[in-house]
């Protein structure tokens, strides 16, 4: 009977680790597209933004098979305690890391439309904030395959410079659009690729968070100052 026992853990770790490295292979093509959206915006390049919309589908292919798999995890093996919270941790991620995906499409979208248009604005906050993001989500992909909570909370924190940037982003672009109201359309989907970074950086958090709850059973603050200017923009052209 103990030997029974020992075969059906020794078989969930297996498990285990065929889900950890499934997880590691979606987030390696969730980088590459985040990697290659910055590139196609900042080096004006057509072909690596089709590449980026084409690849999506496939990252969200990976993740049917993750909570496929996942899901059968929970039927077959019924874990508890640290191994229950591991599998929950996977299916919840793998829902961030789809939604990065799909900001890093839209990202290679916009920076075709952009292409097409002469903007006479410097791309090089855009790049500073994307270079962040890819950093803190390289980690975070990081810290979930070596379940290490400090690397979370490092990711954890940093996000509030991602925030930072975006608010700098946001109000260079309004000010441009106030003073030449051609800048308009060029400057809506700057705008767009500038809240698509935050929301990745915000996605790749939540992945800091899911690992530091998985690895240590606590969960971090709940408040963490955002600082985001956009509602309290809208706030106040509604109110105008």
């Amino acid at each position: 009977m103990a030997d029974d026992a020992k075969h059906i853990v020794t078989s969930f770790e297996v498990d285990l680790k065929k889900l950890h490295d499934m997880i590691a292979g979606m987030g390696g093509l969730v980088e590459r597209a985040v990697a290659d959206a910055a590139r196609a915006l900042l080096e004006r390049d057509a072909q690596i933004a089709t590449r980026v919309v084409e690849n999506d589908p496939k990252i969200d292919a990976e993740e049917r098979a993750v909570e496929q798999f996942a899901v059968r995890l929970l039927a077959l093996r019924q874990p508890v305690a640290d191994d229950l919270r591991q599998v929950v941790q996977a299916l919840k991620i793998i829902t961030d890391l789809e939604r990065i995906g799909d900001y890093a499409a839209n990202i290679a979208k916009r920076s075709l439309v952009i292409n097409q248009v002469a903007t006479g604005f410097s791309l090089s906050g855009l790049g500073q904030m994307a270079a962040l993001v890819q950093q803190n989500l390289k980690m975070s992909i990081d810290a979930v395959g070596e379940a290490d909570p400090q690397k979370a909370v490092a990711v954890w924190r940093a996000d509030q410079a991602v925030d930072d940037l975006y608010n700098t982003i946001f109000r260079e672009l309004i000010t441009y659009m106030m003073e030449d109201a051609r800048s308009i359309a060029a400057c809506t989907h700057m705008l767009f690729i500038a809240k698509n970074l935050e929301r990745i950086g915000d996605h790749t958090t939540n992945i800091a968070e899911l690992t530091y709850y998985a690895a240590t059973g606590q969960a971090l603050p709940d408040f963490r100052p955002k600082g985001d200017l956009t509602s309290a923009y809208t706030h106040a052209s509604n109110a105008g």
